[in-house]
């Protein structure tokens, strides 16, 4: 039993909400316990020595959830948020922000699945677009798409590097055919604000045809380019 006095409850109330559940001798919220938080939020889960810890459900008054671990009442651990939007983080906290791995689904559809620091994507990671079913592998730099990365696509792919979400410098489209063609994404001081410029150099690798298969026209136009490029003066 607390010896928690009636005042003492009277200022918790006034302060930190209605609760109902565990103390401790100390009175302190302990164990496992519900809490109203005077703006409204909803807090069910586990208490130690008055703070949230261990695992814990967080209603927040404008539809949001938080559903996971807790450490010193931050957010820290594992753990889901559904966000009033109806996108929703599942992964590692870190004092409050998204740190570490998880998967994040966008309210359009789209989802990040890869490394996170500070709230944003940075490291390794994934990114799905719903609507066409592309997605982008390769590394991210504070929210962004930057160094070496990948593009895939229904029937083909990119591999090259990126600087601000956009491909620059040396790169390689890969078809599903079987062929490569190298180039470079250009860009001027004057488009800089423009997206930079598919140059391209060299079609290689297409696959072997097939003993008594036609060939196709594609790969008619692509055998055309290729001696075309090895005919070109240097």
């Amino acid at each position: 039993m607390s010896d928690v006095g009636s005042d003492d409850l009277e200022y918790e109330h006034n302060k930190l909400g209605e609760y109902e559940g565990d103390r401790n001798d100390e009175g302190e919220r302990h164990g496992v316990g519900r809490a109203v938080l005077p703006n409204g939020d909803i807090y069910e889960g586990h208490y130690e020595k008055g703070q949230r810890q261990g695992q814990g459900t967080y209603r927040f008054k404008n539809e949001a959830r938080y559903v996971g671990d807790y450490d010193q009442n931050m957010k820290h651990g594992q753990g889901t948020f559904y966000y009033p939007d109806g996108s929703k983080y599942e992964g590692s906290w870190d004092k409050d922000v998204r740190h570490g791995h998880g998967v994040y689904t966008y309210s359009n559809g789209d989802s990040y699945e890869g490394e996170w620091l500070n709230h944003m994507r940075h490291g390794q990671g994934t990114y799905v677009y719903h609507d066409t079913g592309s997605k982008y592998m390769g590394s991210w730099v504070n929210g962004n798409m930057e160094s070496e990365g990948e593009y895939v696509h229904s029937n083909h792919r990119f591999k090259g590097k990126l600087a601000n979400n956009k491909p620059i410098g040396p790169g390689k489209y890969v078809f599903d055919i079987g062929c490569e063609q190298h180039g470079e994404f250009r860009q001027t001081e004057e488009e800089e604000l423009a997206n930079p410029k598919w140059i391209p150099k060299l079609i290689t690798g297409l696959t072997l045809l097939t003993p008594g298969r036609e060939t196709s026209a594609v790969e008619k136009e692509i055998v055309s380019a290729e001696k075309a490029e090895e005919n070109t003066p240097d």
